[in-house]
Formats: C-alpha cells, structure tokens, sequence
C-alpha cells in the first residue's frame, strides 16, 4: 500500500501556507495603504464595523485568489 502522507508532501504543503499567509499579509498592508487614516486604529479603537467588514471581505477574497493559484 502506497502512504499517502510523505514527506514531500508535508514540506509542499508547509511552504505553499507559508507563501499564502505572506502574500495575505502583504495585500492587508497594501489595503491599509490605500485607505485613508489608520486602519487599525480605525477597527479596534473607534470600532468601525463597516471599515471592520470591507477588510474581513478582501481577506476572504484574496484568500480564495491565493488558493486557487496554489490549487492550480
């Protein structure tokens, strides 16, 4: 029987969610670039819930962008 889980294919997976989280990190920087004031500050000081649920539906979105590139 042939295993299914080796090594090869932990290390791929590993470096392909690695890839993934920094490139979602670096849209999220770039998101925040292109908004007017302090995103951050923005969310979790003044709680702005609109401002909160534009970023949630990027991530989603770039996410689904990302995983469909590493799906291929």
């Amino acid at each position: 029987m042939e295993q299914v889980l080796t090594a090869k294919y932990v290390l791929a997976a590993v470096v392909y969610s690695g890839l993934g989280i920094i490139i979602l990190c670096l849209s999220t920087k770039v998101f925040d670039m292109l908004t007017p004031g302090d995103m951050w500050k923005d969310i979790v000081v003044e709680k702005n819930l609109p401002l909160a649920i534009t970023l949630a539906a990027m991530m989603i979105a770039v996410g689904n962008i990302i995983a469909a590139a590493i799906h291929g």
